[in-house]
């Protein structure tokens, strides 16, 4: 019995025919956050941490971490991983793999699906953004297209000056004093600082000022479009941003524990 195709299948089916991609593999570079564990105390580790996330909720929330062993004595035996893991999933993180550590620890956080990463290029141990402690004045940036170009920065310790664009990707934090962009801000970009945060150009992505608890610490900015702003743990999103400051020149800053933003002249 001869069995009938229709010529639109045919059609589809044929040798000839060519496919469309479905999708590319490409190597890329991110900048993440890199979580280094001084101790196994998985119960000190959360009473240390929480408390900075409390002050940027924003900046943390949803936001994929590595866990550094590096620092860790070698026989230090294994880590808790599924309670390090749950502890900061319920902090709004993702963890995503490991660093560092003995091939018992390695193998340990195989067992929770964790990655285990190489160590980092000189590029990347620049950018490094560590949740534990504050580190001098840095810059750290990895372009969306995987291409890392940290920005020019300047300054003494405890501020940072950077004089070109920010891009969607790159992270800038100055420990213990102000940042300064004298350019453009793009959306997925992040700013942190002790300090205040001045931007003369449009403020895209998120900025988070007085990221260690000041309450004084404001943000100036030439033309208001981020996604969020913080300062000292108190934030809005855009969508919380009135739509008459969005685009203008403003400041933003806490009265009596509440974020103001009011426009600049």
């Amino acid at each position: 019995m001869a069995v009938q195709t229709s010529p639109d299948s045919a059609s589809r089916s044929g040798p000839d025919t060519p496919v469309s991609p479905a999708f590319e593999l490409k190597a890329s570079s991110f900048t993440l956050p890199v979580i280094r564990l001084l101790a196994l105390d998985m119960d000190a580790v959360e009473a240390q941490l929480a408390p900075k996330v409390e002050q940027a909720p924003g900046f943390f929330q949803n936001t994929p971490v590595v866990i550094d062993l590096g620092a860790l004595p070698r026989d230090s035996g294994i880590v808790a991983f599924p309670q390090l893991v749950g502890m900061l999933r319920g902090l709004g993180m993702i963890p995503v793999g490991v660093r560092g550590g003995s091939a018992q620890q390695n193998e340990a956080a195989r067992a929770m699906e964790l990655a285990i990463l190489g160590e980092s290029t000189r590029a990347a141990r620049a950018a490094e953004s560590t949740a534990d402690r504050a580190e001098p004045a840095q810059a750290a940036s990895a372009s969306s297209e995987g291409h890392p170009e940290p920005p020019a920065a300047h300054g003494s310790l405890g501020s940072l000056l950077v004089d070109r664009p920010v891009r969607s990707g790159q992270r800038l934090y100055a420990a213990g004093g102000d940042l300064t962009v004298v350019g453009p801000v793009s959306s997925g970009a992040e700013l942190m600082a002790d300090g205040n945060i001045h931007v003369y150009g449009p403020l895209r992505g998120r900025v988070i000022a007085g990221l260690q608890g000041d309450l004084g610490a404001r943000i100036f900015c030439r033309d208001l479009q981020a996604e969020l702003v913080s300062v000292a743990g108190h934030y809005r999103v855009s969508e919380n941003i009135p739509a008459d400051l969005k685009g203008r020149s403003v400041q933003v800053f806490l009265d009596h524990e509440v974020l103001r933003i009011e426009p600049i002249g």
